[in-house]
Order: C-alpha cells, then sequence, then structure tokens
C-alpha cells in the first residue's frame, strides 16, 4: 500500500514563512504616501493650536494686567509686577498659581507699557517668527 503524507508537521516546519521584499516595499510606499498626505494637516492643526492657546494665554495676562491697573491706577512697568509687586495698593499676585506663563514656543511673552502707565502693548512671535499681538 502506497501512503502518502500531506502536510505533516517536519514539512511545515521546513518552509520559511515570512513576507516578500515586495510585499514589505509596497507597505513602505504605503505608509510613505499615507505619511505625506496627512502629516501636513497635522502640524497644521498643531500651528493653529498653540496659536489659540498662545491667545488665550495673553487674555488672561491682559485680565490681570487690568485688575492691577484698577488697584495701581497704571499698568505695571513689566509683568513681573503681577507676581511681585509692591505699593499701598497692591493686591496681587494677580496671576493664577503666582507665576507668569510662556508662550507655546517657550518663550516670555513681550511686553511693552506706553502712555505714562495708561496703554501696553502683549505679543509673542511663533516658530517662523511671526508677530501674534494681542493689543
Amino acid at each position: 500500500m502506497n501512503v502518502r503524507r500531506f502536510n505533516t508537521h517536519e514539512e511545515n516546519n521546513s518552509r520559511q514563512r515570512g513576507f516578500t521584499l515586495v510585499e514589505i516595499m509596497v507597505v513602505v510606499v504605503i505608509l510613505g504616501l499615507l505619511v505625506g498626505l496627512v502629516g501636513p494637516e497635522i502640524w497644521k492643526r498643531l500651528s493653529s493650536a498653540q496659536e489659540k492657546t498662545a491667545k488665550a494665554q495673553m487674555a488672561s495676562i491682559h485680565a490681570a494686567l487690568d485688575l492691577y491697573r484698577l488697584d495701581m491706577n497704571q499698568y505695571p512697568n513689566n509683568l513681573d509686577d503681577l507676581i511681585r509687586g509692591s505699593g499701598e495698593n497692591w493686591d496681587g499676585p494677580y496671576l493664577a498659581d503666582g507665576k507668569m506663563p510662556i508662550d507655546p514656543w517657550g518663550n516670555e511673552y513681550i511686553y511693552s507699557v506706553s502712555d505714562g502707565g495708561r496703554d501696553f502693548k502683549l505679543s509673542c512671535s511663533n516658530n517662523n517668527g511671526e508677530p501674534i499681538v494681542y493689543r
């Protein structure tokens, strides 16, 4: 009697299993296309979120500056005065946690006072150096 063995354990182990070079290349090309198409959109949204965060932080600083002005009758000479001010009417710190926030790009906000302490300008710069001005 002639008996044939099909799919024995030994035959399965002797065959090497894996992906062919063509299959791997197809997957790499597909991943490259996805990164090329989706990546720029993700970076745009990240940049937009950072700018929105900067504007929200500047609005918070603006509110603190207005509170300082109500107490001291003028805007401070620098932003540190919101945290470590002095004077008879000083009722600070005017910022939450008693510390100055930094912009989303890791820099300090740019503040300047004008018109004898009656007006100010608050800004920061994004990664491209473009200014984001609150006032």
